[in-house]
């Protein structure tokens, strides 16, 4: 089956109720590889908000095959070099099924800099070291959340005390360094507000992609 610009997607890996499998119809896509879209959130939490989505219908990225982990490095990357040349360092979250909205796999990426989690907390299950890690956390458990920034990333248990606990202290957190909205708005209040992070932020995109891509660091093999 073809979809969008030409990709061959397998036919069990593609919902045509899915709107992320649909990604042609998605309007802010910054950049397409041949496995992976980079798009901005239609209803971004701060200017910058990014999400990585694959192309095909896989249901979170516990599930992603390992031979796709090499492109993904290298679109994390890109996204590190582009919020540390405009923003702060990236962020990453992932629901890992646990309270998704589009069941679809997609990686948040925030400009945050840093979770600011104390590890002492205890409130992770595991450190992941690799992406293995993730895929044999949702072989062996099913649903997870996932986050990491540039000195460590962790796997939660789909727990709503763990999760709520990380909206309250990293969440806020971080929206509140960006100059964000911590109240809560309704989908259709984010998507109007949205409208300036979004434009600003694909116009830095441009921006960073004629100037080249030349503000590498330390990139990601999670």
């Amino acid at each position: 089956m073809q979809n969008g610009s030409g990709f061959s997607v397998d036919a069990e890996l593609y919902d045509p109720d899915c709107a992320f499998c649909n990604y042609h119809d998605i309007t802010h896509i910054l950049k397409e590889t041949p496995h992976f879209l980079l798009a901005a959130d239609h209803a971004p939490l701060v200017e910058g908000h990014i999400l990585i989505i694959p192309k095909s219908h896989y249901t979170c990225y516990g599930d992603v095959p390992g031979a796709l982990d090499a492109e993904l490095f290298a679109l994390k990357s890109e996204v590190q070099q582009f919020f540390t040349r405009f923003y702060a360092p990236p962020v990453y979250w992932e629901h890992g099924i646990f309270r998704q909205t589009v069941f679809h796999a997609h990686m948040h990426c925030f400009p945050w800099g840093e979770t600011g989690y104390d590890l002492d907390e205890g409130l992770h299950n595991e450190i992941v070291t690799s992406r293995q890690d993730i895929r044999h956390w949702h072989r062996q458990h099913g649903q997870y959340f996932y986050m990491e920034d540039s000195t460590v990333a962790l796997i939660f248990a789909p727990e709503m005390e763990r999760y709520l606990s990380i909206m309250k202290h990293v969440f806020v957190r971080g929206i509140t360094l960006r100059g964000g909205k911590t109240r809560w708005r309704s989908p259709k209040q984010r998507y109007e507000e949205g409208v300036p992070l979004i434009e600003t932020a694909m116009e830095k995109w441009q921006q960073f992609q004629r100037e080249g891509a030349n503000y590498a660091g330390e990139s990601s093999t999670r």
